[in-house]
């Protein structure tokens, strides 16, 4: 599974449907999408301020995660201001013995 933190802004059509809705309401429409490709929605935060939700999720591919910014851009609702790959500790120890010799910029 490939892990991702995404976070934007609801649009002011998406913050009318948040405010009839309420925040479980998209917390369960969010979770039966990432099931819908075969992930899972890990934790939903709101904040007061922009950015004003942080996602974490879970998905088998990373076409799964491209297909949920997708339909999530398409719905006109929300933004996706930035979305990131995660590594657990134990990948950054992969990543680390994989180092690969590099020259720095005038160096």
């Amino acid at each position: 599974m490939y892990k991702f933190i995404a976070h934007g802004n609801y649009t002011a059509e998406g913050t009318k449907g948040l405010i009839k809705d309420g925040g479980s309401a998209r917390k369960e429409a969010i979770g039966k999408m990432a099931a819908s490709v075969g992930g899972e929605l890990e934790t939903l935060y709101y904040a007061a301020a922009s950015p004003s939700y942080f996602v974490v999720f879970n998905v088998p591919s990373k076409l799964a995660a491209a297909a949920i910014a997708a339909a999530i851009i398409a719905s006109g609702g929300v933004t996706i201001t930035e979305a990131v790959e995660l590594l657990t500790p134990a990948e950054m120890d992969e990543v680390v013995k994989k180092m690969p010799s590099y020259r720095a910029p005038g160096q």
